[in-house]
Formats: structure tokens, C-alpha cells, sequence
């Protein structure tokens, strides 16, 4: 990229997703640090006074919780994090609240779960808060609700979240703003590695050893996070920056710095989004290869007659894995049967079935509207 030259999808992005990383955001103790936020605030109070709408997910709260609870570094059990968590998010977002207002700006937070992003009333409430947020002039401070969220339930980091947030507004970029400068081919502090400007492709990053970006130990996200991330919002259409959170203005100016990786994909519904990148697959469904290209090629539902074998402890309606005679995942979805009824089903048409043990058995073991392909090779639609 030339020198100089701005980035026209960020100069021309009407509505951004900005992620901070709570490394970015503690001193040298692991303490969060206001001045930092003032900083950061500083940045988006200008960008957003210049008509662009912003939506900060932060980390943090964990981060904020932890001096006031004595602990010397992050809780490890789920417990001691949500309750760090519960002290802390208040914490933070009353340092946002104060240095968006010395700036003229009114903060929201919005604390979401995967319900949130899953359930489709959840969902368009989630929609619906964030657009009228927006609408009114607010910057909305997201995080996931640390202080109950479950293993179950959780995102796992706030990359990911960040990126399923972007989707959910419809932004028209994501800003991911690291302790690190951008995506290197290895680690940034050996000699002779490069920092990628741009990603345009998964073979732009063949050869790129990703590693964790953080060293404050207060975070979760590492490198390999922010590239998941990255290809969960370019694969539905939005572009991402990946930049050092000291560089966030030359960022949301378009600069090119950091690494960008450009939109691979079109929107497409937020819960098939969800099911490919947000859950965690309760079982596996080993299918024959007919099967497979019926859900792969033709977009078809899944029938009993094309399973050969299950896989795992789940029920109605949990995600599980479609696999290939090879092992192979090509699919993720919702299953309709649970993991003691369905192997006495494998092999059958659904008319026999019907036949045999009544009408409510005539139907998929998983409906095409309630699937997503996973494997690389089917992700286009044919």
C-alpha cells in the first residue's frame, strides 16, 4: 500500500466496532490505568464528534476488580473471575463515563451473553438497544457479562465478541487494538519476522505462526484470537484493523498502518454466524458420503438415512458436528433428535420411520435452516 494513501473502507465506515484489549488499558502493576483510558476516550470522542458512530467493547472489568479484591494476577477459577468481574465492571465503565462526559458524550453499557446473540428475540432486543443508542447520540461500552456467564454460556474472549458485535450492528469496520502493531509472519520481537499490511485471503496467511499477543497476564485474547476474530467479521462482510492501541487515531483515520484484512464474505443471519464461530459442539454425526454432498452441494437437510454413526452426550437442539467418512467436519448444526434416540434411527428414510413409529418421526435430523458449513472448501455457495 502506498505510503500516505488512507484506507477508503475506513474513511468511508459510517458505523465502527472499536475492540480494546485490557492490556492496553493496565499499568505495569496490572492495574487499570485512567490516564490510558483518557487517551483511548481522547481518540474516539473526536472520530465519533465527527459524525462517525462508535460501539467500544472493552476488557477490563476482570482487570479492575482485581486490585480492590487483593489479587495479585488473574483468577483462574470461574468463580473468583466473576466475582472480580462484579467489582470491577462498574469500575470501569464509571472511568469511561467520566472521561466521555468531560468530552460532551453520554456513555451506555451494554453487558451481553451468547443468549444474546442466539436467540432471536434476544437478538433483535440486542439490535434494537444498540440502534436507538446510536441514534441518540450515545456511545455505547460493551463486555460480555462476566459476573454470570457460565463455561457454557461464555465467548471466550472479547475478539470474538467484538466481531459478532460488529455483525449485529451492522458496522461497516471493526478496529481491534492490540498490544502489538499488527500481524507478524512470527514473533514480532525476533529478527527478521514482517508484519503483514494486508490480508486478503486465508493464503495470505499461510506460513504465519500465531502466538499470544499479550504479556500483561491480564487478558485472555492472544494473536490467534484477533486472526478467529478477523475471519469471523470478514467472512460476514465487515473489514477489520488490527492495530497497536497507541496508533488507534492514525487507525481510525485510515492510515495505513496496523494490518487490514479486507471483507471475504456478505452478511449473512446472525444465529448461522453464531453456530459456526460461538458454540461449543455437544456431539459429532459421522455421515456417508452421499450425505455429505447433500448438505454440502445441494444445501440439504440432514435425514437419518444419511448417518452412520453418533457421537457424544446431547439433546434436542444442541450443536453438533457433521463429519465426512474421512473425519472431516464439513458442518455445524442444531440436531432434532437427542444422543439416546437417534441411533436407532440411522440408515432409515424418514417415511419409514413415519411409518413405523408415527408422523413426528418424518422429519430432518437436522433442517438446512439450522446448519452452517464449517470446512473451508464448501463455504461458497454453489
Amino acid at each position: 500500500m502506498t505510503t500516505g494513501r488512507r484506507r477508503p473502507e475506513v474513511t468511508g465506515a459510517q458505523r465502527v466496532v472499536v475492540k480494546v484489549g485490557s492490556s492496553s488499558l493496565v499499568n505495569p502493576r496490572g492495574e487499570i490505568d485512567p490516564d490510558r483510558i483518557d487517551t483511548l476516550v481522547e481518540v474516539l470522542a473526536k472520530k465519533r464528534a465527527s459524525g462517525t458512530e462508535i460501539v467500544l467493547v472493552s476488557s477490563g472489568a476482570i482487570a479492575s476488580g482485581m486490585a480492590p479484591l487483593g489479587l495479585r494476577s488473574r483468577p483462574r477459577d470461574l468463580a473468583t473471575q466473576q466475582a472480580a468481574a462484579s467489582v470491577g465492571q462498574g469500575l470501569l465503565v464509571a472511568h469511561y463515563t467520566a472521561s466521555f462526559g468531560r468530552r460532551g458524550f453520554q456513555v451506555a453499557q451494554v453487558l451481553l451473553t451468547l443468549d444474546d446473540v442466539t436467540r432471536r428475540s434476544h437478538y433483535r432486543n440486542a439490535y434494537r438497544t444498540f440502534a436507538r443508542l446510536l441514534e441518540l447520540g450515545v456511545v455505547p461500552v460493551v463486555n460480555e457479562n462476566d459476573s454470570v456467564a457460565t463455561e457454557e454460556i461464555r465467548f471466550g474472549d472479547n475478539d470474538r465478541l467484538a466481531a459478532l458485535v460488529a455483525h449485529l450492528v451492522h458496522a461497516d469496520l471493526l478496529v481491534l487494538l492490540s498490544d502489538v502493531d499488527g500481524l507478524y509472519n512470527g514473533d514480532p520481537r525476533r529478527p527478521g519476522t514482517r508484519r503483514l499490511e494486508e490480508v486478503r485471503s486465508e493464503a495470505d496467511l499461510n506460513g504465519v505462526v500465531l502466538g499470544k499477543a499479550g504479556r500483561s497476564g491480564v487478558g485472555t485474547g492472544g494473536m490467534a484470537t484477533k486472526v478467529e476474530a478477523a475471519r469471523i467479521a470478514t467472512g460476514a462482510g465487515v473489514p477489520v484493523v488490527l492495530a497497536a492501541a497507541s496508533d488507534a487515531a492514525r487507525a481510525l483515520e485510515g492510515e495505513p498502518i496496523g494490518t487490514f484484512f479486507h471483507a471475504t464474505g456478505r452478511r449473512r443471519p446472525t444465529r448461522l454466524l453464531w453456530l459456526a464461530h460461538a458454540t461449543t459442539p455437544r456431539g459429532r454425526l459421522r455421515l456417508d458420503a452421499g450425505a455429505v454432498r447433500a448438505v454440502c452441494e445441494r444445501r440439504a437437510s440432514l435425514l437419518p438415512a444419511g448417518v452412520v454413526e453418533v457421537e457424544g452426550n446431547f439433546g434436542v437442539g444442541d450443536p453438533v458436528d457433521l463429519v465426512g467418512p474421512d473425519g472431516r467436519t464439513v458442518a455445524r448444526g442444531l440436531v432434532n433428535f437427542d444422543a439416546q434416540e437417534l441411533p436407532a434411527l440411522l440408515g432409515r428414510s424418514t417415511r419409514e420411520l413415519a411409518r413405523e413409529l408415527g408422523p413426528a418421526y418424518q422429519r430432518e435430523v437436522i433442517h438446512r435452516d439450522d446448519m452452517v458449513l464449517i470446512d473451508q472448501r464448501w463455504l461458497n455457495p454453489a
